[in-house]
């Protein structure tokens, strides 16, 4: 009498136990939950990528700034002024023909003596 209850109770447990599991695994099946699993894991790989970039941004960054320091002293820009040379001086590689050093100047030999207008013809 006693094997025939403990072996039904055992029944009993696996049953509930197998149910369990089965249900569980039928809820994580359904649309609703993959479609949060999935959303879950795209928002952690975003996260995830974010933080990659924000970080490579910031190494290229720094870099940057080092390879340009770099560059400047090999061209002598970021050099310390040595008080008995002269400030280097600045040149615009192209002169603003808009200034008001140009406007209206008819003897400079850059002033145009044609008109620009392409109707006068017609």
């Amino acid at each position: 009498m006693f094997r025939r209850t403990f072996w039904f109770g055992t029944g009993v447990a696996a049953g509930v136990w197998a149910t369990t599991k089965v249900n569980r695994k039928l809820r994580q099946l359904t649309p609703e939950s993959l479609a949060a699993t999935a959303a879950n894991k795209a928002l952690e790989t975003g996260h995830r990528i974010k933080d990659r970039a924000v970080g490579f941004a910031l190494d290229v960054r720094d870099n940057m700034a080092q390879r340009e320091a770099e560059l400047g002293d090999a061209l002598g820009i970021n050099a310390p002024v040595d008080p008995e040379l002269p400030a280097p001086r600045r040149h615009a590689a192209i002169e603003n023909r808009n200034s008001p050093k140009y406007a209206g100047n008819p003897t400079d030999p850059s002033y145009p003596t044609y008109s620009y207008n392409r109707n006068e013809d017609h």
